[in-house]
């Protein structure tokens, strides 16, 4: 007999634990969301909520700069060096900065991907230090 009123199961789960394979698939997820979540309409470009929510004056900026920096403090809790944090955080700064500008910023977040960036710095530190983690994409 089918239950009422019970939650659907999501399409996936993050992971909560404390290790690289848990960071590295909560990262790549934040990246996806914020990058490459949507197409635009009648092209095959995608877009993501870094794009859609920096439509929205001042506060879109600062919700999409949290939002990356948290892959910013996922990649700290991985023991990445010091300047490879400042390197992801002035990523972020670049594209809040630009991303501010009226019309202008809003092309610039079309095209600067900080949140790309920063997971190709994760990715790269985790391949070295922790190849476990290394997924083959196909």
């Amino acid at each position: 007999m089918e239950q009422q009123n019970q939650p659907r199961p999501m399409a996936f789960e993050l992971p909560t634990g404390t290790d690289p394979v848990s960071i590295r698939k909560r990262i790549e997820a934040m990246e996806y969301v914020l990058e490459r979540s949507l197409v635009i309409p009648g092209t095959n470009y995608p877009i993501g909520l870094d794009t859609i929510v920096g439509f929205v004056p001042v506060l879109g900026d600062i919700v999409t700069a949290a939002m990356g920096a948290y892959i910013v403090w996922e990649a700290k809790n991985l023991g990445l060096p010091k300047w490879k944090l400042w390197r992801m955080a002035g990523n972020i700064a670049v594209d809040s900065a630009i991303g501010a500008v009226p019309i202008v910023g809003d092309a610039f977040d079309v095209v600067y991907r900080s949140n790309t960036r920063n997971l190709r710095i994760v990715r790269k530190h985790l391949d070295k230090h922790h190849p476990h983690t290394r997924v083959i994409e196909g």
